[in-house]
C-alpha cells in the first residue's frame, strides 16, 4: 500500500509579512537597506544628524511608495479609462 502524505494547500496564496505581499516584501527590504547604506555614507562624510535624517526619510518614503504600489495589485496591469467601441469588419455573404 502506498504512503499518503498531507498536502499543504496554502501554497497558492502570496507570502505576507507585516502587511506586504509577495514581491513587495523585497521592495520593502530594499528600501530599508538603501536607506541605511546611504544614510550611513552621508553621515560619515558630513554629519551624523544629516545622515540620520536622510536615513529616516529614505526608509519612510520607500515604504510609503511600496505600499502605494501594492494597492495597484501584485501583477502589472494596464488599466484603461473610458468606453471603447469595437467595430467589426465582417462582410455578409449574399
Amino acid at each position: 500500500m502506498a504512503k499518503q502524505f498531507p498536502i499543504y494547500k496554502g501554497l497558492q496564496k502570496p507570502l505576507i509579512y507585516r502587511g506586504f505581499q509577495g514581491k513587495f516584501i523585497g521592495w520593502g527590504i530594499a528600501s530599508l537597506v538603501i536607506g541605511v547604506v546611504l544614510g550611513g555614507l552621508i553621515g560619515s562624510l558630513t554629519s551624523m544628524v544629516l545622515g540620520g535624517v536622510i536615513t529616516i526619510s529614505i526608509i519612510v518614503l520607500g515604504l510609503f511608495l511600496t505600499s502605494q504600489q501594492q494597492k495597484k495589485g501584485l501583477h502589472s496591469k494596464t488599466r484603461y479609462q473610458g468606453v471603447f467601441q469595437i467595430t467589426t469588419s465582417l462582410k455578409s455573404r449574399k
